[in-house]
C-alpha cells in the first residue's frame, strides 16, 4: 500500500472538472484508490464521491492506492497533481 499527502492547490478545490479527471484515470486502474479527507474515505473512482467531499482549495488529502498496479496509480496521482488535476 502506497500513500501521499497531497494539498489541493485548484482555485474552486476539487469540483466538477478535477474530480472528473480523477475518476476517470484512477479508473484505469485495479488498484484501491482512496482519498482520506480527515475521517472520511472517498472512492477515487467516484466522480459522485469526489464531488461530495467537498474538498476546499488548500485542504489536505491523502492519496491511498493499494493493488497490483499501485505504483503507476500513485505515479499518475503526482501527475495530476503537479498539473492541478487539469485545470
Amino acid at each position: 500500500m502506497l500513500s501521499k499527502k497531497i494539498q489541493i492547490q485548484n482555485e474552486a478545490g476539487l469540483h466538477l472538472r478535477p474530480a472528473g479527471v480523477i475518476a476517470k484515470e484512477m479508473g484505469k486502474f485495479s488498484s484501491k484508490i482512496t482519498i482520506i479527507l480527515e475521517k472520511k474515505r472517498i472512492n477515487a473512482k467516484s466522480l459522485i464521491n469526489i464531488i461530495s467531499a467537498c474538498i476546499k482549495k488548500d485542504t489536505e488529502v491523502i492519496f491511498e492506492c493499494d493493488g497490483e498496479d499501485e505504483d503507476a496509480a500513485m505515479a499518475k496521482i503526482e501527475e495530476l497533481a503537479k498539473m492541478n488535476f487539469g485545470e
